[in-house]
């Protein structure tokens, strides 16, 4: 465990960033001394916000920071930063966040040793900075040395964030921002819940009868949702989950036909369906997607080695994920996109090269490259608890022949995000070819555009004049969301009317 020491300032930026060169250890943060009897070894880390200056210091054995201490030795590394005139450092500010956050950053690097590819950025959207200089007038370049400059970004994640911005300003053109929204259904089932997942699904055995009543709670927070859009164009829909391809083909033309009902689709500029599992995919099923007017859907293998798709509890093989893939086409989609994900238990560089090669025979028109994050809610955290945190390893050599084999598709980066304990500290990016980016992916990312989510574990945002963002959740079991769905619509009728 590694023990910090703190008052009441920045607890979650000091955490994120100690867990991002501790990714194996638990970090704990106190607010004042630790109990010692429960927790009698010394802190790792402290810090001490004073009104002109911030003190930290590092303990522990010795490491890169001096090249005279050897193992099991006690090294001390302590700095300081003052406060600039006019900053005052023992109260929240953007001066003080700031200056927190780049100490302690170039300490842990001097005593590990270590640089982080996205410096010391701890958010999910780090394009939205390049975007913001792009706006500001600043062209690319100036963007990227800017991200190099104020956040310790790699030069190479620098200018990837650059060019993505620039190609998300190109992509949402045509977006209709003040007066335009995007609708987000749920549908909750999988047919299995992998290892990863921490999202909103549940085994479709143990739900398959109560489907109808699900899509009856949908229906109703439907008929209430689309009047809070009354006068906006719907831009984009997206249909996620969970798996939305484990409804039967009738329960997806009543689904859709009732979007169709309650919504104004005339004006969509794109409407996807995440059918994800290739085990729940079959050919009647997408001809009803095709027959309602879905332009692009995902077929997902997250990796193509049958090993790994066992050991993370996908119930389907590479084949059929292939097979799958060919039904889509065979159907008429145009746009499909694919899923992977890097680090994975047990997998090496060379897993990651067979898997791109795989996909590159298929073809597919945009590839979503995923490094795997370890959520607390799935079952991999305690996978890893029982079989060691180097099982998992993505690697800048992964990410590279990722981005290789996209860029070998002809398809370009158009979106990234990232999230809390990702494997190398990397990233998720899509690729895709050209006019067949996934819309609804940037405009998740860039919060331009209010976002009507429907369905349980769903999160509808607002975003209102001045920038301001709202958002309101539903309920993640589904009985609860059945249950209560008239609090599920009263929660979005409050949203939408601030």
């Amino acid at each position: 465990m590694i023990a910090v020491v703190n008052i009441e300032l920045y607890r979650y930026e000091i955490h994120s960033l100690l867990k991002a060169f501790y990714p194996q250890e638990t970090v704990k943060v106190f607010v004042g001394e630790p109990d010692a009897g429960r927790y009698p070894d010394p802190a790792f880390l402290r810090v001490q916000f004073e009104e002109n200056r911030i003190k930290m210091q590092i303990t522990g054995e010795g490491g890169p920071v001096s090249d005279e201490k050897g193992a099991g030795e006690t090294v001390s590394l302590t700095r300081s930063v003052e406060a600039p005139e006019g900053a005052v450092f023992n109260v929240k500010g953007p001066e003080c966040k700031t200056a927190a956050k780049h100490l302690l950053y170039e300490m842990l690097s001097e005593y590990t040793g270590t640089v982080l590819p996205w410096g010391e950025l701890i958010g999910i959207r780090p394009t939205k900075i390049a975007m913001t200089r792009l706006r500001e007038g600043d062209t690319p370049d100036e963007a990227a040395a800017y991200m190099e400059r104020e956040h310790y970004v790699s030069t190479e994640k620098a200018v990837l964030a650059a060019e993505i911005a620039q190609r998300e300003r190109e992509i949402l053109s045509g977006i209709h921002y003040e007066n335009g929204f995007s609708l987000y259904v749920g549908i909750p089932f999988c047919p299995t819940t992998c290892l990863y997942c921490s999202f909103t699904s549940f085994p479709l055995t143990s739900w398959k009868e109560r489907v109808d009543e699900y899509l009856d709670a949908l229906e109703r927070e439907m008929e209430a949702g689309a009047p809070l859009m009354r006068g906006k164009i719907l831009d984009t829909l997206y249909i996620g989950g969970g798996t939305p391809t484990t409804l039967e083909p009738e329960q997806s033309r009543r689904l859709i036909g009732m979007i169709g009902h309650y919504f104004d689709l005339s004006s969509l500029q794109e409407f996807t369906v995440e059918a994800g599992r290739p085990d729940s995919i079959t050919a009647d099923k997408l001809a009803v997607l095709k027959e309602c007017g879905v332009g692009r859907i995902s077929v997902n293998p997250q990796t193509m080695r049958d090993k790994t798709l066992k050991l993370i509890g996908r119930q389907h093989s590479a084949a059929q994920t292939a097979d799958a893939f060919r039904l889509a086409r065979k159907a008429g989609f145009d746009n499909i996109n694919m899923d992977i994900i890097l680090g994975l238990p047990g997998e090496t560089e060379e897993d990651v090269r067979y898997t791109i090669d795989a996909i590159k025979e298929l073809g597919p028109d945009d590839l979503t490259v995923h490094s795997l994050a370890v959520k607390r809610a799935s079952r991999l955290q305690k996978w890893i608890e029982k079989n060691g945190f180097s099982s998992i390893c993505n690697t800048d050599g992964s990410m590279k022949i990722a981005a290789e084999g996209a860029a070998s598709m002809g398809m370009h980066p158009y979106y990234l995000y990232r999230q809390k304990n990702m494997s190398g500290n990397f990233e998720n990016v899509g690729y895709a070819k050209d006019g067949k980016a996934g819309i609804y992916n940037i405009l998740i990312m860039e919060e331009k555009q209010s976002i009507l989510a429907l369905g349980a574990g769903s999160i509808s945002k607002g975003v209102f004049p001045g920038g301001r963002i709202e958002r309101c959740d539903d309920a993640k079991e589904v009985s609860v969301y059945i249950e209560h769905i008239d609090e599920m619509i009263e929660r979005k009728r409050k949203l939408y009317a601030t």
